[in-house]
């Protein structure tokens, strides 16, 4: 079988990442490059030695897949047209800044028989598909708390850094729709999905449309609560962190990699419990994929273009994708409501 000919629209900041993704995946060879900024684009071509675009039309005949690399809110657009001319759609993170626009490139790909993922390479690091395991096992109990927690840090020049950056229309939001919602993703794949926030978004620090502060209280589907908290303003950047407690034990990641991981016997009587200073009692192997951003990335393009090769779906759908989304605009809805509980079946295209 010849290999998956992928193309990459979009050729900023990230766009390295999927070059080296895209040229360490097995059965699939990285064959164009496309921006609508001619000049970005022929670097990048020149750089690594493939054709550059900035006409999509002529770029989508040079390739059966893309990876959209592009500002969030013109997604759509271009995975929609991509998918018409038959090819399989692999995008950054968030799918869209809509819900609209995402199930209309989810219901655009199942139509034209492609496929479409989006980019949440941290659910293929190895601590993070652990903790999913244990809560599918029941290792932890009965869930009863889950927290996400992005708090980055970003000066106004990283904004000021592209017209895009910042605002509603391409960007989507801001501290949580960009930057937090990887993490916005864990939490709600882990913990079964959301059922409704409370939340409040503030502009604190920078001069920009969209939020750098966000926190929110989430009820999950099975009963337990937690919060969500994303803000660029803490300098100078903490580590992501992620936190699950349950009945029989508690996990503590912090940028994909277990700090705590304890669990007890469920006959244990003690008045008091074990110091949580104990740390981990699980035995975890060092993760390759934390000390390489670019590998969890190359584990996503690898599972992606396997599922193209094997005509399966691939781990991160597009409608999977929906679900960290519809969290996010639940928790901007709830805060335009002066932090009013929305429940997310209230969302609707």
């Amino acid at each position: 079988m010849s290999d998956l000919r992928f193309g990459i629209l979009g050729c900023g900041n990230i766009s390295k990442t999927h070059v080296h993704g895209i040229n360490h995946t097995e059965g699939a060879t990285l064959t164009a490059v496309c921006d609508t900024v001619d000049e970005k684009a022929h670097r990048l071509g020149s750089e690594i030695g493939v054709p550059a675009f900035s006409d999509f039309d002529g770029f989508l005949r040079e390739v059966d897949a893309i990876t959209v690399c592009i500002p969030s809110g013109l997604h759509h657009e271009y995975a929609i047209r991509a998918a018409r001319a038959g090819k399989h759609v692999l995008t950054e993170k968030p799918l869209d800044i809509t819900l609209a626009n995402g199930l209309a490139m989810v219901e655009a790909c199942e139509e034209a028989g492609v496929k479409l993922g989006c980019i949440s390479q941290h659910r293929f690091t190895k601590d993070m598909r652990r903790l999913y395991d244990a809560v599918q096992n029941g290792e932890l109990g009965k869930l009863l708390h889950g927290d996400s927690f992005t708090k980055w840090y970003r000066s106004q020049g990283y904004y000021d850094s592209a017209g895009w950056r910042g605002t509603w229309a391409l960007d989507g939001g801001g501290a949580l729709m960009n930057q937090g919602v990887h993490y916005v993703d864990m939490i709600q794949w882990i913990m079964g999905g959301v059922k409704s926030v409370q939340a409040r978004t503030r502009t604190v620090m920078h001069n920009i449309e969209v939020e750098d502060q966000a926190i929110a209280m989430v009820e999950y589907n099975n009963g337990a609560l937690g919060t969500i908290q994303a803000t660029t303003c803490t300098y100078p950047g903490m580590a992501e962190r992620l936190e699950v407690h349950g009945t029989k034990g508690s996990v503590v990641i912090e940028a994909d990699r277990a700090k705590i991981w304890v669990t007890k016997d469920v006959s244990e009587h003690e008045a008091f419990g074990p110091s949580v200073t104990l740390g981990k009692n699980h035995p975890l192997e060092e993760d390759e994929t934390t000390k390489d951003w670019n590998k969890a990335h190359n584990m996503q393009i690898q599972d992606f273009t396997n599922a193209v090769r094997e005509n399966r779906d691939p781990f991160i759908t597009g409608r999977a994708a929906l679900e960290p989304l519809k969290v996010i605009l639940a928790i901007y809805e709830s805060s335009h409501r002066g932090g009013s509980p929305v429940h997310l079946e209230e969302l609707v295209p």
